[in-house]
């Protein structure tokens, strides 16, 4: 009854909004069953999630992510460092041990950048300062440090686990000796995420009313913007979790578990939301526990069509559910399943229902057993 991956199937209706925009200006959107769809990209969506107000209160500070190691004329990552860490290691101690761990020479007048933006934990860079430290009676080679890193990686990875969306997204380094001890396999996989429905994009011209000027406007413009339901998807690899928190119990990943689930079903993107306020909740979550990932995003490859009596959230919850009990009895699936939906809806049997999402998120936090 230990199934290694929760998988999370959230629809969530936004009123008319812009949540997500190219390199254009326009919404983000893709071709689904051959048809337009509005997109939120899973970029933005784990980005929304890490800066919520509910991750710092629940999980702590997110980690920082940051392509300046070292620039005078930008915030940079040295700088944040040095103040951070001041009380509990000296200066050169930390300039050099970010050195190592980058690869990178900070220069005091030259601008230093990684080849791509990374995230950086505080811990982290505590962990290598004191093994740094420990090694300055010696020189200090950055091949013996890494030889005891490994050896030592249980405690590495609990020092990295105060940057939790790290151990949840993954990190890919590529200079250093964090590219040969630093590489992450994220934990959470999140997909993009797309309308049940094709959708049709409205154009809003707006004008800006300039109060000292007589006629006109002072200043014109246009924004592309549109309403759906939308199906969010993610899969959380319990034991690869439990494994990038330094050998975390079952129990630390099922609550962190239990708090993914409450993001994906609460928090919105911000862009645009002054001119939309497009805050809305999920209208329903579903909750699996089984020995692979699943989307089932394929319930919406034909586009859902507006109901007789109008509207997109009561054919689309139908659609999910029957989809899955298609891919369930299909496949002789054995999953534990739960679902909290704010419509009464008849529900498959071997989904277990919760009158509220508090109530789901204990179940997760029970490994999918009654509450």
């Amino acid at each position: 009854m230990n199934e290694n991956f929760i998988n999370f199937h959230i629809l969530i209706s936004h009123s008319p909004s812009c949540l997500n925009r190219d390199d254009m200006n326009m919404q983000k959107s893709a071709v689904f069953g051959g048809k337009r769809r509005v997109r939120v990209s899973s970029q933005s969506l784990k980005r929304t999630m890490r800066h919520s107000d509910y991750y710092r209160q629940h999980l702590g500070a997110p980690s920082i992510r940051t392509k300046h190691l070292w620039d005078p004329e930008k915030n940079n990552l040295k700088e944040y460092v040095l103040k951070a860490l001041s009380e509990r290691f000296d200066k050169e101690l930390i300039e050099k041990t970010i050195e190592l761990i980058s690869g990178k020479k900070l220069d005091s007048e030259t601008k230093v950048e990684n080849d791509a933006v990374a995230p950086w934990v505080l811990e982290e860079v505590a962990y290598f300062c004191d093994q740094v430290k420990a090694m300055e009676m010696e020189s200090i080679d950055p091949k013996k440090l890494q030889k005891q890193v490994e050896k030592d990686s249980i405690a590495f990875r609990q020092a990295l686990a105060s940057g939790l969306d790290i151990a949840l997204s993954g990190r890919m380094a590529t200079s250093g000796l964090m590219s040969e001890i630093g590489q992450i396999d994220g934990a959470l996989a999140v997909a993009h995420a797309i309308t049940t429905h094709a959708v049709d994009a409205d154009i809003d011209w707006f004008t800006a009313v300039d109060d000292l000027q007589e006629l006109g406007s002072g200043h014109l413009d246009t924004q592309e913007f549109s309403s759906g339901v939308f199906y969010r998807y993610a899969s959380l690899n319990l034991r690869q979790l439990q494994q990038n928190l330094g050998d975390a119990s079952r129990e630390q990943a099922l609550e962190i578990a239990a708090h993914v689930l409450h993001m994906l079903a609460t928090e919105v993107p911000s862009a645009k939301q002054q001119s939309f306020a497009a805050h809305n909740l999920a209208d329903v979550a579903l909750v699996s526990f089984s020995d692979q990932p699943i989307s089932l995003a394929n319930a919406f490859e034909k586009p859902i069509k507006v109901a007789h009596n109008g509207g997109f959230r009561e054919p689309s919850i139908k659609e999910l559910n029957a989809y899955w009990d298609k891919v369930h009895r299909g496949y002789g699936l054995t999953e534990r399943c739960a679902e909290f939906s704010l419509e009464a809806i008849d529900l498959p049997e071997d989904i277990k229902q919760q009158v509220s999402l508090p109530k789901l998120e204990s179940w997760v936090r029970a490994n999918g057993q009654n509450t």
